[in-house]
């Protein structure tokens, strides 16, 4: 069952000789008792050791997962605050 979902996006940048296209992609974590889930990865939450957020400012972030394979970094738009403090829970 799922606990809480965050809405993020990734941007896909694609540079010819004339042209810029900018392509936003819209993905969701999701978080179970015993994972989290986005778009490509999967991270059972006794290998996540954080999670930790920094304000961009104009309502955009930068959701931060510290785990054991490493720190991945995921742009959101949304207050996190629910989803981080769902996510401590079940990590500490």
């Amino acid at each position: 069952m799922i606990i809480a979902i965050l809405p993020y996006y990734k941007v896909e940048r694609t540079v010819t000789a004339d042209n810029l296209e900018i392509v936003i992609h819209r993905r969701s974590l999701c978080l179970y008792s015993n994972r989290i889930v986005s778009a490509y990865r999967e991270f059972p939450i006794d290998e996540i050791f954080d999670i930790s957020f920094k304000d961009l400012g104009q309502g955009h972030g930068v959701l931060y997962l510290h785990t054991k394979h490493g720190v991945y970094a995921y742009t959101i738009e949304t207050d996190a605050e629910l989803f981080i403090s769902e996510v401590k829970k079940l990590i500490s």
